[in-house]
């Protein structure tokens, strides 16, 4: 009993001590880290900060930034490291306030020359939304890269720990420099155009199925496949979003859905359109009314891959129809709400800025 007594402490003494060092290495620069990068993580909450309960459940956002950081060995070593939790949610209630908070908080850290990069915890649910919503509306050039994970923290074989480290090691990186917002996850970088989650469960969920990744990530490197794409930036709103509904096309489906958006006050409407960004008849031609009325319509498609171009299957000069060209539906609303906030309202001017 003395023995395992003894082993028990000494155990003990060797989480505490490790703890000890993590929480230090948050306050205390390691030798040589004055020369490093200082890289400022905005933690959001989601699965990468998620802490399990009973079986495959967990708690989204249970796990603090800095938490994080000090989950990571040897990431003091990348970069100088500060974290600000900005939220604490699951991304499935990602929100414009959040958004906007992000925003500009990186707005404020772009003015401080000591900042050399953003990272943003966040879970995978709606990261391709805030990734975009972030491209469009900051004008930084400093990195602002977006992690999360599919597995909670205190799962086994946990992602989020080297999805943090790799993207401390992009936004560290000049060679990130102008390319607006990232998504790192399972060794790969992603442009936000482009970016999808596309499995439940996978590691490998995020994919950008139209143009492919942008690079490549490792613990030991970083390589970006292309020069930085010209950038569209648009004016950061200074309030809540103007409201734009998604309506799903399938068989069979009705004007109602449309009539809904309408009477809820939607300022625009996103058709999530079958093949190339049809729908019934009784669709085509509510939404054609809305149109008429101000609304603004893009035609997007469910499919998840190609264009939807313009005069394709419908005619939009004819509707009043904007066409999403490679936004898929939930892209398409958070640019239209952004051109929206912006006072763009003609459909001409709204399909500039969709422009493939």
């Amino acid at each position: 009993m003395l023995q395992n007594f003894v082993s028990d402490m000494v155990k003990k003494a060797v989480t505490l001590t490790a703890a000890g060092l993590a929480a230090a290495s948050l306050s205390t620069a390691p030798a040589g880290a004055q020369g490093l990068p200082h890289v400022v993580v905005l933690a959001t909450g989601g699965t990468i900060a998620g802490s399990g309960t009973t079986g495959g459940g967990y708690v989204s956002g249970a796990i603090s930034g800095d938490q994080l950081i000090a989950s990571v060995p040897d990431i003091g070593k990348r970069a100088r490291l500060s974290a600000e939790q900005i939220a604490s949610i699951g991304s499935q209630d990602m929100n414009d306030g959040v958004w906007l908070k992000l925003a500009e908080r990186i707005a404020a850290l772009d003015k401080d020359a000591d900042v050399a990069g953003i990272v943003i915890t966040h879970g995978t649910d709606t990261m391709e939304e805030t990734a975009l919503f972030l491209d469009l509306a900051t004008r930084t050039e400093k990195p602002i890269v977006l992690v999360g994970s599919m597995r909670p923290s205190t799962a086994v074989s946990a992602d989020g720990p080297r999805n943090l480290l790799e993207g401390v090691i992009v936004a560290s990186d000049p060679k990130a420099r102008g390319r607006g917002a990232l998504v790192v996850l399972n060794d790969t970088i992603h442009g936000a155009r482009d970016v999808t989650k596309t499995n439940t469960v996978s590691v490998q969920t995020f994919l950008s199925p139209n143009f492919g990744p942008v690079g490549a990530v490792s613990p030991d490197h970083v390589a970006f496949f292309a020069a930085p794409a010209p950038r569209t930036s648009l004016a950061a709103p200074t309030g809540p979003l103007p409201k734009v509904e998604i309506i799903y096309a399938y068989a069979g489906v009705d004007a109602k859905p449309v009539e809904a958006a309408v009477a809820a006050g939607a300022k625009g409407i996103v058709l999530a359109g079958v093949g190339d960004g049809n729908a019934s008849k009784a669709t085509i031609a509510a939404l054609q009314a809305a149109a008429k009325g101000g609304v603004v319509v893009v035609r997007s498609s469910r499919t998840g891959t190609g264009p939807v171009l313009r005069n394709i299957e419908l005619n939009d000069d004819e509707l009043g129809f904007v066409a999403a060209a490679y936004h898929n539906p939930p892209k398409a609303r958070v640019l239209l709400q952004l051109l929206l906030a912006g006072g763009v309202t003609q459909p001409e001017k709204v399909q500039a800025a969709f422009a493939p």
